[in-house]
């Protein structure tokens, strides 16, 4: 009885390569089934979705300009943030 190596029954280091590569095409294919599905069963918008999609973004960019302000008023002076104001590049 003999013994194959792993060496010998995959031929070498190609083999080794070879089933790297099979191994990330299989992770890679197993990861894009998984998104298919899910995007399969995501249900179709309505128009209620597109107004609460566009409401909220709405709110996220208040949000951010107000911490935004937020931000520059808080400092020591706020003349930095009077100036920005009025400069009008924000």
């Amino acid at each position: 009885m003999t013994v194959t190596t792993a060496r010998e029954a995959y031929g070498g280091q190609m083999g080794y390569v070879l089933l790297a590569v099979a191994a990330v095409a299989a992770v890679l294919s197993a990861a894009i089934t998984v998104l298919v599905r899910r995007e399969r069963r995501r249900m179709p918008s309505s128009a209620d979705t597109h107004q609460i999609e566009a409401t909220a973004t709405q709110g996220f960019r208040d949000a951010r300009r107000q911490a935004h302000a937020y931000h520059h008023f808080a400092d020591s002076t706020g003349v930095s943030a009077l100036r920005d104001r009025d400069n009008g590049s924000h």
